[in-house]
């Protein structure tokens, strides 16, 4: 469904020449009616014939195409509703200590940020990207943008420190797509004892890059069902090795694995697919995952050409007619 509108409308007062024209037209049929009667009672000619419905046509066809194009002067612009695909993907970084271990060159974090940045680069422009960072805690470091700079930069900032919670991290992402912060269900300590009304979001991802070590008792099962009610898909993104390495922190020495059996089991609760980054290249398929939805948006076309081949058209047709007719065209 479109709708027309027009740039310069008062160019539409040129349409007044239009009744000139039938005026005029009728006024010269009468003068010629009238001097051949004058001939035929004269014997000079014989009596005219008949016309058929079809005599006016040539000369209508060319009024027709005066008053078209006359509405091309008048710049018409039809508002098109187009679909287009589109949808909402947020990377959510694990930045706990962990993140910073070797096991992944140049270390997890890096290499996630660098195949984020690949990822960002490869998506079509109506898909709007957020930016969440998570360790004991998670936080929209980029709301949903088209704007790749701003993620870019929002990936950059990422260090890490602290600990981890798989849980905030699906919930931080929650409150990217939403708009709102997003509680966890049940935690009384947060003041959710009944779980965050949050809507459907269809067409919707969280991309999940965490080496999968959860420092939280709770786990993120409740999460990842509240995620799976509003239809949004979580990817998680597993970096690490299965025999892990050590960091130091504070002083201390401590052991870190990929952990990949929580980020299997939120896959498998929100429809995703549990992939192991042992390289950038890994994320390259999560896109393909990610379900994007039809819409539509009203898109100006000036029409102006359109509407001028057609008074062209009526013109050559006008002409066309009152040649085979009469030998000429006016």
């Amino acid at each position: 469904m479109s709708e027309l509108s027009l740039a310069w409308p008062w160019a539409l007062a040129g349409l007044l020449v239009v009744p000139v024209l039938l005026v005029g037209y009728q006024r010269v049929l009468r003068a010629q009616e009238a001097r051949r009667a004058a001939l035929a009672a004269d014997g000079l000619v014989i009596p005219a014939p008949t016309r058929s419905r079809w005599h006016h046509l040539g000369p209508a066809l060319l009024i027709a195409a005066l008053a078209v194009m006359v509405l091309s002067l008048t710049r018409p612009v039809a508002s098109v509703a187009e679909p287009h695909r589109e949808g909402t993907v947020v990377l959510a970084f694990d930045v706990s200590n962990s993140m910073a271990a070797t096991d992944v060159k140049p270390s997890r974090l890096e290499a996630a940020k660098a195949a984020a940045r690949s990822f960002v680069e490869k998506q079509p422009a109506s898909v709007r990207i957020a930016v969440v960072a998570f360790g004991g805690t998670g936080l929209v470091t980029q709301r949903p943008t088209l704007d790749r700079a701003a993620v870019l930069a929002a990936v950059a900032r990422l260090k890490p420190a602290g600990d981890t919670s798989l849980s905030d991290g699906i919930l931080g992402g929650l409150s990217a797509i939403v708009g709102k912060p997003v509680k966890a269900p049940g935690d009384a300590e947060k003041g959710t004892d009944e779980e965050t009304p949050i809507g459907y979001h269809g067409g919707t991802a969280i991309v999940l890059l965490t080496d999968g070590e959860d420092t939280t008792d709770d786990g993120p099962s409740g999460a990842a069902e509240l995620a799976s009610a509003a239809g949004v898909r979580i990817e998680p993104i597993g970096l690490g090795t299965p025999a892990g390495t050590t960091i130091t922190v504070d002083g201390f020495s401590i052991a870190t694995a990929l952990d990949e059996s929580p980020l299997r089991a939120i896959a498998e609760t929100t429809g995703g697919t549990y992939r192991r980054a042992s390289d950038a290249a890994s994320l390259a398929a999560v896109y393909d995952a990610v379900e994007l939805q039809w819409t539509t948006r009203t898109v100006p076309h000036e029409v102006t050409s359109w509407v001028a081949a057609f008074a062209a058209l009526l013109l050559l047709g006008g002409a066309t007619v009152s040649v085979l007719r009469r030998g000429r065209v006016v």
